[in-house]
């Protein structure tokens, strides 16, 4: 939900900052490749080691690569869907590493709540992305659900941020929200696919692909 919001907004941003890393000769595959990379030794640096408030920062600063990607690609006429594949795909690889870094924290703190809701957070967001990305590969839709990527990314960081800076049980309270929200996505999901699926009602055609760096798995 918060993506469909959020992009448009970010895209006019990050526009004047795409045009001149293409005037570079930067590439947008490398973008999504150099912010993937940002995400993952950020989260998996700073996390593990209770530095929850710059950990955020950091990670949030390479996080943008994954608009600025799609800007350029729209910017250079190079909009593919080999390109949404690979944003999409290594997009798994940032949420693990951050959902996994905070597990990895808590599991070191012995707060055994924490770690597992860590661990629910990491596993529900994979298997959201897989539910819609799987649905959409046999025909279905499934662009529906109460937390997708984007509200996980900004409930666990911005709660990371906060907490990083002493604010108490905010950590707690979006770990559990979000433990629940995902959870409810998932079953939300294949509850929506199983009403297509039922006798007599005929797939919804494939979105059409018209968004650069499509988030086809949120």
């Amino acid at each position: 939900m918060l993506n469909r919001y959020a992009r448009a907004f970010f895209t006019r941003v990050l526009t004047p900052t795409a045009r001149w890393l293409l005037s570079l000769g930067v590439g947008p595959d490398a973008v999504t490749i150099a912010g993937t990379l940002g995400v993952c030794v950020t989260a998996l640096v700073f996390f593990p080691r209770g530095h929850f408030f710059w950990g955020t920062v950091a990670v949030t600063a390479f996080i943008f690569s994954d608009l600025l990607d799609g800007t350029m690609a729209r910017l250079a006429g190079r909009v593919s869907k080999w390109g949404g594949f690979l944003d999409a795909t290594l997009d798994r690889f940032g949420d693990a590493a951050i959902f996994g870094g905070l597990a990895y924290y808590f599991g070191a703190v012995h707060d055994r709540v924490m770690f597992i809701l860590s661990m629910v957070c990491l596993v529900s967001g994979a298997v959201t992305s897989y539910a819609r990305a799987k649905a959409e590969s046999l025909g279905y839709e499934c662009a529906v659900g109460l937390v997708e990527r984007g509200e996980r990314l900004v409930g666990s960081l911005v709660a990371t941020g906060l907490a990083g800076l002493g604010v108490p049980f905010i950590q707690a309270i979006a770990l559990w929200g979000l433990a629940i929200g995902s959870t409810l996505t998932v079953i939300q999901r294949i509850m929506h696919v199983r009403k297509q699926a039922l006798p007599g009602t005929p797939p919804a055609p494939p979105e059409p692909d018209t968004q650069p760096r499509p988030e086809t798995a949120g």
